[in-house]
């Protein structure tokens, strides 16, 4: 694979596109769950991308049931939870694997090009890459890391 614009990925409705729909944007790509002590951060999430959506800023949340089982239902109920209880309009996008052998071809990408602190693996849900406008993943944020700690990373690439 050469570029993260290669890559295919599927919306929570079934519709598949190329990323490459990106291209010239800056992408903040998570790995979410609804049922996480961190969801709260779709907060967050949805306050970046209503701040810097006009300039070309997208957040694209996937969902993901690794972790406790903490995304159980389907895509579908994710991401109605998150628009009910969080008000979240950014892309969503069906259930992945974000580590082992059915690791979507996103993180596995994303995971290539950030390590994190104790290897490539994801650790928890909410682990934020930051790709920017030419598709380079420039940054890892841990689960931890709160969304509004990243902006001054997203001001550098806008």
């Amino acid at each position: 694979m050469s570029s993260i614009y290669d890559i295919s990925v599927t919306k929570s409705n079934g519709e598949t596109y190329n990323l490459e729909q990106y291209k010239g944007d800056v992408m903040v790509i998570v790995n979410t769950a609804s049922k996480c002590g961190l969801t709260p951060q779709f907060d967050g999430l949805e306050e970046l991308y209503k701040k810097y959506k006009d300039d070309g800023v997208v957040v694209l949340g996937f969902p993901c049931n690794q972790f406790a089982n903490q995304e159980p239902g389907t895509a579908q109920e994710a991401e109605e939870a998150c628009r009910i209880n969080y008000g979240v309009t950014f892309p969503m996008h069906e259930k992945i694997d974000v580590n082992g052998e059915n690791t979507h071809e996103l993180f596995q990408h994303l995971k290539g090009e950030a390590k994190g602190m104790l290897g490539s693996n994801i650790k928890w849900n909410f682990t934020k890459f930051l790709v920017d406008r030419n598709g380079e993943v420039v940054e890892r944020f841990a689960p931890q890391t709160e969304p509004a700690k990243i902006e001054k990373s997203i001001e550098k690439l806008k």
